[in-house]
């Protein structure tokens, strides 16, 4: 089977983003997947090589294609623009946020030009970033930015449990006010589209509960009565496979024992919790609808452990794992859709 071109952000270079980096890379399991190309600072890859104590070549390329993708060699698209001797690890940094913004943009350049299928990306300081005089200051408000996309879906896998999120940073309060028929029954569709995208056929999705016991009937709150029902109910007559409200603390376990392939979460500690609960090094954070596929740890930069070459590499794994098993059938969709575009 084809090996697709797979590439990773280094990711803040005071934090553990170049060391784990280093650990996946240098794994034959990791290597045999994909052809994996980090963006990134070659004297930054290199101190964490030292630092590892492991025998790597680093070989600087200008594209993917040019990469030699053998055991004990990382392909590195070197971008020079951070002083070894300046900056310091578990430090928040101007220099490191527009590092880190810079590997960010190569990559997604590489993406958009179809030069790489897919992107997984490390981890990034929202301080070191504002520091820098970037406003946007998370992946995926940068990704899409970038890409001019304006409505980025955030989706997380563990084992076969995947869930999206209706409602991210906001409060509870406003995750509860933003709950709506009309936007229950968009956001579905949006699950369907990118679970497809994936390879699911005819994907089977389940609505979480708001309240304890999604409502009792009006009973705990009547979300559920006046727009969740309904929005399921509209959606099943539409020939949408769909069902729900199931109450919460049941509907995540059903979805991972394989009854559900998406759950849409009501609101972000709803599905964090479930996902993380069931293991937090393989959740792995996805963004869908961008013009490809983009995957991610699901930790931080770790300042307070960064440089001491302690950090597990055990998310980024899964993260360039699931980006390769995930991009072929990405690339298929997209073939398809500009076939059917083109007539």
């Amino acid at each position: 089977m084809k090996k697709e071109y797979v590439v990773v952000t280094m990711g803040d270079p005071a934090g553990v983003g170049p060391e784990i980096v280093v650990k996946s890379l240098t794994k034959k399991s990791i290597n045999d997947v994909a052809n994996i190309v980090v963006v990134g600072n070659k004297g930054s890859i290199a101190r964490a090589c030292d630092l590892l104590a492991l025998p790597v070549e680093i070989n600087c390329i200008e594209h993917p294609s040019e990469g030699n993708y053998y055991e004990g060699i990382i392909n590195l698209i070197n971008i020079d623009n951070l002083s070894q001797e300046v900056f310091e690890y578990g430090k928040v940094s101007a220099e490191c946020g527009q590092a880190a913004y810079d590997y960010i943009k190569k990559a997604n350049d590489l993406c958009v030009s179809g030069e790489a299928a897919a992107m997984a990306t490390t981890t990034i300081n929202k301080e070191s970033l504002q520091a820098a005089g970037i406003k946007t200051l998370g992946h995926t408000d940068i990704l899409s930015e970038l890409t001019g996309v304006n409505d980025p879906l955030t989706m997380f896998q563990v084992h076969g449990l995947r869930t999206f999120f209706y409602s991210k940073h906001v409060s509870l309060r406003q995750a509860c006010d933003m709950i709506n028929k009309e936007g229950l029954k968009e956001f579905t569709h949006l699950m369907i589209e990118a679970l497809e995208k994936m390879g699911v056929e005819n994907p089977k999705i389940a609505v979480a509960g708001l309240n304890p016991h999604s409502g009792e009937h009006g009973l705990f709150g009547d979300e559920e009565v006046n727009h969740i029902i309904p929005a399921v109910e509209e959606l099943q007559a539409e020939g949408v496979n769909v069902i729900g409200p199931i109450g919460a603390d049941s509907v995540f376990y059903q979805a991972l024992r394989g009854k559900y392939d998406g759950v849409l979460s009501l609101y972000h500690d709803q599905g964090h919790i479930a996902t993380k609960t069931v293991d937090p090094d393989l959740t792995i954070s996805f963004t869908h609808n961008l013009p490809y596929l983009r995957t991610s740890v699901d930790h931080g930069t770790a300042f307070d452990i960064a440089g001491k070459g302690i950090a597990r590499e055990t998310s980024l794994d899964e993260a360039i794992r699931l980006a390769a098993q995930y991009a072929s059938s990405f690339r298929a969709h997209a073939l398809s859709q500009l076939k059917i575009s083109e007539g």
